[in-house]
């Protein structure tokens, strides 16, 4: 039985891969030991969108279902779009103790959490002042065994929801794929420098027009590295990597000063 104080909690779920997925459906098993909760998810594949809005087009929020202590609404919008519409819009009145992004279908480590709409949803909640999580599963199949990131996700968030952290806070969180007995313990740790160098393929359709189908590898620039997220999900532990989101690179700006601001 919940107590008191988790009866009182209230999450939001949301996450990229749309209202429907399968990890979707795990974030929600996480979430509702903690509390209740509220799904806005979009109505359709939204990966790669990182903080993108929508600004130009009419956005569109259905209610799907709702049960005890779950409600879920599918939203036309980005991920992004369904935490603003959260906070915004339906849940204005209500205080939200948690974000929950995800579980997404694949990783989101190294330079993947500037392209992830499962991190720009979570990194979108910090904005609020909400302590927010993105979980993602290294398994990009859409029947994903997600038995790990249901069992570390629980331990993560309580440690969260329990423990005096100091906000604004956005986990990147990443969970090898696996039963949790196979998967060797959290480790906290930095995000991987590394990019992505993309091939695209071109074919063309039965009208003759040429299309293209993006494709590509991650470039590790340091794989000897044994404090990156990258060397701990390669190593069977879930990586935790708190993200900020101020870029300034501070220290390139003494040599940037001498260069632009001596007489």
């Amino acid at each position: 039985m919940k107590n008191e104080s988790t009866q009182e909690r209230l999450i939001l779920v949301t996450n990229d891969d749309g209202y429907g997925s399968k990890g979707i459906r795990a974030a929600v098993e996480v979430a509702r030991r903690f509390g209740r909760v509220v799904v806005v998810a979009p109505e359709c594949m939204q990966s790669g969108m990182s903080q993108a809005i929508t600004m130009f087009n009419p956005l569109y929020l259905r209610r799907v279902s709702q049960e005890e202590g779950v409600e879920v609404y599918a939203f036309s919008g980005t991920p992004v779009d369904c935490v603003k519409m959260a906070f915004d819009y339906l849940l204005k009145d209500r205080c939200v103790d948690l974000v929950i992004s995800g579980v997404n279908h694949g990783s989101n480590s190294a330079v993947n959490v500037l392209y992830s709409g499962t991190m720009g949803a979570a990194i979108e909640g910090s904005f609020y002042g909400c302590p927010s999580v993105g979980l993602s599963v290294t398994d990009h199949s859409p029947d994903a065994d997600f038995e790990g990131a249901v069992y570390y996700g629980e331990r993560i968030v309580r440690a969260v929801l329990e423990t005096d952290l100091e906000r604004p806070l956005c986990l990147n969180v990443n969970i090898p794929m696996g039963e949790p007995r196979e998967i060797r313990g959290v480790r906290v740790c930095r995000q991987n420098r590394g990019y992505w160098r993309e091939e695209f393929f071109r074919h063309e359709d039965p009208h003759g027009r040429e299309y293209f189908w993006l494709s590509g590898a991650f470039v590790n620039h340091e794989p000897e590295a044994t404090d990156t997220d990258e060397w701990a999900l390669d190593h069977g532990y879930v990586s935790v990597v708190p993200v900020q989101v101020d870029l300034t690179d501070y220290a390139r700006m003494p040599s940037l000063r001498r260069a632009l601001m001596s007489e």
